[in-house]
């Protein structure tokens, strides 16, 4: 059968998601496990979001809204887009998937950052495209200067992660609005926007703003960080309406289930609540700020719910010392870095104790 599959699957390095508390606990025989791997949210969502998952559950055994509809208006409206600019997918993973299927062919040219998330990479190959990973610059920022010249007359796509995952980093504004022009307009740019809840900083990229001059730009976002929705996997990305309409084509019928719908047009309508927990985040983040900074352990500033961290004895050896005390980081070493470990930030009773752990095994 291998040799009647796409050739071009061989060419994937899966994607290796971070280990369940369940499976950590069966094999190391701990009572307690903590994950800080995979950039959740620590705190449960809004108990009005569960109210209306609750509410939603009673008609699942009819089809999902294929169209979003409610969601579609209420997000429309708070954008200040048209309803028709907006796509709904199973994560904005599906949404990235959607957008490189729709756009590349076999040959076709794919520019993304290295490292970055790594969905951008596996969707890209698999639709046999050419890959054009560009280095971070020593300070972990996107070398924008550099991608740019390695644009081609075979490339389609350009993949911005703003903030990125793993290094933190952002774009602001000047370097995305200086990026864009003289790009070519047939050359898709898509913003992976996953993590712009946390940001704070003055300078950040108006993409929405941008939108309304640039035809070829995509803007995707997702209910799974601060809304804390990863469970129910629901993501969603704006751009111009004969943009979506094309991307929309490849689109799966009912590819969004019926709760995460409600649930996500529940947490619109509950801003206040995820603003008490950013707020908890960001005093979470400057706690291990602190810390690190304690134990002298260099660390990436960081504008989103993780932060990389660098150790004498590397991140797997950092990783699989702090698997044995129960607590699940993310080595880098998949990513090319194999000095560092990504820790997603936790609650307080989580990140003291992740931080009492790290002080043991170093």
């Amino acid at each position: 059968m291998k040799t009647r599959a796409k050739q071009t699957l061989f060419k994937v390095q899966p994607y290796v998601p971070g280990r369940p508390i369940e499976d950590v606990k069966r094999e190391l025989g701990l009572k307690e496990v903590i994950k800080l791997a995979s950039n959740e949210n620590p705190y449960p969502t809004s108990p009005k979001v569960l109210k209306a998952i609750a509410q939603a559950a009673k008609s699942v055994n009819r089809y999902p809204d294929g169209g979003c509809i409610a969601l579609r208006q209420e997000l429309a409206k708070q954008l200040k887009v048209k309803p028709e600019q907006l796509i709904f997918g199973n994560g904005s993973d599906e949404v990235i998937v959607m957008a490189v299927r729709a756009f590349v062919q076999p040959g076709d040219e794919v520019i993304f950052a290295k490292p970055s998330f790594l969905v951008y990479e596996i969707a890209s190959c698999i639709e046999g495209a050419k890959l054009n990973a560009v280095p971070l610059m020593p300070d972990f920022r996107y070398d924008l200067k550099a991608m740019k010249e390695a644009v081609t007359s075979k490339t389609k796509i350009i993949f911005l992660g703003n903030p990125d995952n793993p290094s933190g980093q952002y774009i602001s504004n000047t370097e995305l609005k200086n990026f864009l022009k003289n790009l070519r307009s047939d050359i898709l740019v898509f913003i992976d926007e996953a993590y712009y809840e946390f940001v704070s900083a003055k300078d950040y990229a108006d993409s929405l703003n941008l939108l309304k001059i640039y035809k070829n730009l995509m803007v995707a976002r997702t209910f799974s960080k601060i809304y804390g929705l990863a469970g129910l996997r629901i993501g969603y990305a704006m751009g111009d309406a004969e943009l979506i309409d094309i991307i929309g084509r490849v689109r799966e019928p009912f590819n969004v289930n019926s709760i995460a719908q409600a649930a996500a047009l529940a947490c619109l309508k509950d801003k206040a609540y995820y603003k008490k927990i950013l707020t908890q985040i960001n005093a979470e983040r400057k706690y291990l700020y602190a810390s690190f900074d304690t134990m002298r352990l260099e660390h990436i500033k960081s504008f989103t719910n993780f932060i990389l961290v660098k150790t004498a004895i590397g991140g797997k050896a950092a990783s699989q010392g702090l698997l044995k005390k129960g607590i699940i980081v993310r080595d880098m070493s998949g990513w090319g870095k194999p000095e560092y470990f990504r820790v997603s930030i936790g609650n307080a009773q989580e990140n003291k104790k992740f931080i009492k752990a790290l002080k043991d095994i170093i």
